[in-house]
C-alpha cells in the first residue's frame, strides 16, 4: 500500500518526501551513468497518467535539473559546443554527469522536466489536463507523484537547462521541441515503502 507522507507546506517546500525523492533520484542518475552509459532506466523514465484516466499515456525521458541559483548550463553548452563528434561529446557527458554533478541533491530543482517534439500530440493532451500523475518503480522503491503541468518558454533557466543536457546525449536534436515542466505536489503525492 502506498503511504503517504506528512508534508510541510506547499510546492517546492521542504518536505521529507521531496528531500528523499530528490536523493534517490540523483542517486540512480548517477548510476546509470556510471554502470549504464546514461541510458535511461525505470528510474527515470516514470509511467504518466493523466486525471480520469485508468490507462496509462506512456512513459517518458525526465531531467532532473539544478535550482537555476546552482545552474551549470552554461557548462553543459560549452562541452557540446567543443566538438562535433557525437562519441567524443557522449563520452565527455558521461564522465560529466559520473562525477560530482548529482553529489549533493540539495542544489536540484524538484520541477523534472521532458522534452517533445514540436506539435506533439501527446505533449498538447498533457498541457491540456494542467495535471498529471508520474509513477516511478525501481530499485524496490516506488514513487507517485501529482504534479502540475506547464510548457517551459525558452527564456525559462529550466527550459535551457534541459536542452543543453539533452544536446549532449542527442546531437540531432531537432530545433522548436517543446519542454514541459511537472512540478509536484507533495502534499499529494506518496512513496513506497513508507519513509522513516
Amino acid at each position: 500500500m502506498i503511504a503517504r507522507v506528512a508534508a510541510l507546506g506547499e510546492f517546492g517546500s521542504p518536505t521529507p518526501l521531496r528531500t528523499a525523492f530528490l536523493k534517490w533520484q540523483c542517486r540512480v542518475r548517477q548510476i546509470s551513468m556510471r554502470n549504464g552509459a546514461g541510458r535511461p532506466d525505470d528510474a527515470v523514465t516514470p509511467t504518466l497518467y493523466l486525471p480520469g484516466h485508468d490507462e496509462a499515456l506512456g512513459r517518458f525521458v525526465t531531467v532532473l535539473n539544478r535550482a537555476p541559483a546552482h545552474s551549470l548550463t552554461p557548462e553543459m553548452t560549452h562541452m557540446a559546443a567543443r566538438t562535433n563528434d557525437p562519441a567524443q561529446r557522449r563520452a565527455a557527458a558521461l564522465e560529466y554527469f559520473s562525477a560530482a554533478y548529482y553529489q549533493s541533491a540539495a542544489l536540484f530543482s524538484d520541477v523534472l522536466t521532458a522534452t517533445f517534439p514540436s506539435g506533439s500530440i501527446i505533449a498538447a493532451r498533457i498541457r491540456k489536463s494542467q495535471k498529471a500523475l508520474l509513477l516511478f518503480d525501481a530499485y524496490a522503491q516506488r514513487f507517485t507523484l501529482s504534479c502540475r503541468v506547464w510548457k517551459l518558454a525558452p527564456h525559462n533557466p529550466l527550459h535551457a537547462a534541459t536542452v543543453a543536457h539533452n544536446t549532449l546525449f542527442n546531437p540531432s536534436l531537432p530545433p522548436g521541441i517543446e519542454v514541459l515542466g511537472f512540478e509536484p505536489d507533495w502534499n499529494m503525492s506518496t512513496s513506497e515503502p513508507e519513509l522513516s
